[in-house]
């Protein structure tokens, strides 16, 4: 799938399966520094999940504990990560293609994404994702919001890589992403301009 795609003579911008990296000076302290993997993007709005933002005081041992999930799979230590600021108690998994709940999972290139409870229980007998960020909230935009944002200079976009997404510590991603895009983040200013 291309990142553009003609639908009716109309030119929209699909960034499904992609990372947006946020500029200096976006407004949105939420925001700030954040890496987001889109799991959906279309004329209708779209859907994102924070990958670089632990959530503050809580590991995946407790969330599975207040869940009553038992087992003692060496995920249990790993932290939550804050998704995104919408629906802040909801729960998902982004995870590599390596794993499918027995419920639903949307398959994302290389990624899934589970939202339901079993994903949650296997990862608790390691019997889960080999690699997984699990999430509270999630970043979403209304139709046309996030092209506006973009075209404001809110947002980078660069692909995804599971590289990126997992093997990168949370401090650093923001930073390796504008590596890939072979910009120094010490020359980016948060002003849009015009030539």
């Amino acid at each position: 799938m291309t990142q553009e795609q003609t639908i009716l003579g109309a030119t929209t911008l699909d960034l499904t399966g992609q990372l947006l990296v946020a500029m200096p000076g976006m407004g949105d302290p939420r925001f700030d520094r954040s890496v987001v993997f889109m799991c959906a993007h279309g004329e209708d709005g779209a859907m994102g999940l924070i990958v670089n933002k632990p959530a503050a005081d809580m590991t995946l041992g407790e969330l599975l504990d207040q869940l009553e999930i038992t087992g003692n799979g060496p995920a249990r230590k790993h932290p939550v990560h804050f998704g995104g600021p919408v629906e802040t108690q909801r729960g998902f998994v982004l995870h590599g293609a390596d794993y499918t709940s027995r419920l639903q999972t949307l398959e994302v290139g290389a990624f899934g994404m589970t939202a339901t409870q079993d994903v949650l229980e296997d990862i608790a007998t390691g019997e889960g994702p080999e690699r997984a960020l699990v999430m509270l909230g999630y970043a979403g935009w209304g139709p046309g919001q996030l092209e506006g944002e973009i075209a404001r200079n809110g947002w980078l976009t660069v692909g995804a890589t599971p590289q990126l997404v997992f093997g990168t510590g949370d401090t650093s991603k923001w930073i390796k992403a504008l590596n890939a895009l072979g910009i120094d983040p010490l020359g980016l200013s948060g002003e849009a301009g015009r030539a």
